[in-house]
């Protein structure tokens, strides 16, 4: 039988892994056991996928979107799939390899590189990478397709080392010129505007009388290299690796300082980024068994709260766990514009650094849009979810609770949760001020789901529970 540590481990796993779980699927995977979880989440071959042909039936704008960059049909998938780390480092990689719709003016083509990243994001970096220098979306994003054998471009083949693998300090001016020679000729077809024809899909293409095959030299390497020799030679290096396993640690363990201050700033935890790295060149750049090792590890499992949730985590964790739109809807179209509020707009990222993270999330603005979205959903006892954990709650004590006791059921059921000790108190004064104690009988039973709701959404504003 599973105790309160082994839930509570569970639970962040399941964040961390995915968008987090209502209570009766973290308790499954608790007597599943973690290391089994694991495994769940690496593999989930034998989940069933999302069936996004019932979204389109309401909204069919989702399926060939415009221009309406709002995640529409990314953000269903987050909440509804049962493959959810698919989801998430499709997720970490849209942060990694920003790419926006305010340049490329095709959310569909956006769309269509989420889709890369969810099909390729557990694979093997190294081939992701290729698959992202053939991407049109990127290329475009980073103006490959102004890039000549006798006028070469820079801007793809700098931004691939500065922003996408090594970071800044780790190549040269001559590098960056280099590697942008080799990528000569990695085009994609005629980019159609949008408003000519709607969307449609941009095919990468290799005009090879665009390439330059002359000799380059990188690295302290020389040869007639193209783009993938530029690739291999890029991966081999240390600075690489430190880089995404920073990446990795900032997202899936602990928040680390802003990404333009890493040359500077060294990481929170070097041990855990020497492991990360140490597992990442030992198994020749295999993302999936670097996020084994990463979820198994001492340094993840005591990272609990030690991270500030995206808007968009906020948003599908919330709506997992109250069980709002487990199916299509007509009004998933407005709901679905709430991360943007909350300061992360999908497929349009601010710029090619992606989002700054952490406590940056957090603003007077889109603290508030957080705090209220999550509040409405936990406060409304007509969700199955809230409806759930008020069920939980009270046959933990059928004859009736004291408001210290009730307190704790709320923090139990999303968490398990610990806060400052001021702050339970606060919770508890709350509740004596509602109605004291808590009754469950036939009578009661509606007004203590009522004050359980609302000690639900005020727990949603402190800062333990902003953290995931």
């Amino acid at each position: 039988m599973p105790n309160t540590e082994d839930i509570a481990l569970i639970s962040h796993l399941i964040r961390r892994g995915g968008f987090g779980a209502p209570r009766t699927e973290i308790d499954e995977h608790a007597e599943r056991g973690y290391d089994a979880t694991v495994e769940w989440l690496l593999n989930p071959d034998g989940e069933p996928e999302v069936d996004t042909a019932s979204l389109y039936r309401y909204h069919p704008d989702a399926e060939r979107p415009f221009r309406l960059p709002n995640g529409m049909e990314w953000l269903y998938r987050m909440v509804t799939t049962q493959r959810p780390l698919e989801e998430k480092m499709a997720l970490f990689w849209h942060q990694v390899f920003a790419t926006g719709e305010n340049k490329v003016e095709s959310v569909y083509e956006i769309a269509q590189q989420i889709k890369m990243f969810r099909e390729h994001g557990l694979g093997n970096y190294r081939e992701l990478l290729v698959s992202l220098a053939q991407n049109p979306a990127v290329l475009y994003w980073l103006d490959n397709q102004e890039n000549h054998k006798r006028a070469p471009n820079e801007n793809w083949g700098r931004e691939l080392m500065e922003l996408f693998s090594m970071g800044i300090g780790n190549y040269t001016e001559k590098d960056v010129y280099e590697a942008s020679r080799a990528f000569t000729g990695w085009a994609f077809d005629t980019k159609i505007h949008w408003l000519l024809w709607g969307p449609h899909l941009w095919n990468y293409e290799f005009h090879a009388e665009d390439h330059d095959a002359t000799d380059k030299t990188l690295f302290g390497h020389s040869g007639n290299l193209d783009g993938a020799d530029v690739i291999d030679l890029i991966v081999q290096q240390p600075s690489c690796h430190v880089f995404i396993a920073r990446h990795l640690y900032n997202f899936f363990v602990a928040d680390e300082p802003q990404v333009p201050a890493w040359p500077i700033e060294p990481p929170r935890d070097p041990e855990a980024i020497r492991d990360i790295c140490d597992v990442f060149v030992k198994s020749d750049y295999n993302l999936k068994s670097v996020l084994r090792a990463i979820f198994t590890s001492d340094f993840f499992k005591e990272a609990s709260f030690k991270r500030v949730r995206n808007p968009a985590e906020v948003f599908a964790g919330t709506l997992r766990v109250t069980g709002s739109f487990p199916e299509p809807h007509p009004g998933w179209n407005n709901i679905s514009l709430e991360p943007s509020y909350m300061g992360q707009q999908l497929y349009d990222p601010p710029s090619v650094e992606g989002w700054h993270t952490g406590h940056e999330w957090i603003n007077s603005g889109a603290f508030v849009q957080r705090v209220n979205f999550m509040a409405d959903q936990l406060g409304d006892t007509s969700l199955p979810g809230v409806q759930d954990i008020i069920r939980r709650i009270a046959s933990s004590n059928g004859k009736g609770m004291s408001p210290d006791q009730l307190v704790d059921g709320c923090l139990e059921q999303m968490g398990p949760l610990q806060v400052k000790d001021s702050t339970r108190s606060e919770l508890i004064d709350f509740v004596q001020s509602e109605t004291g104690q808590i009754s469950w009988h036939n009578g009661d039973y509606e007004k203590g789901a009522d004050v359980t709701c609302k000690v639900l959404a005020l727990i949603t504003g402190t800062r333990e529970y902003q953290f995931g």
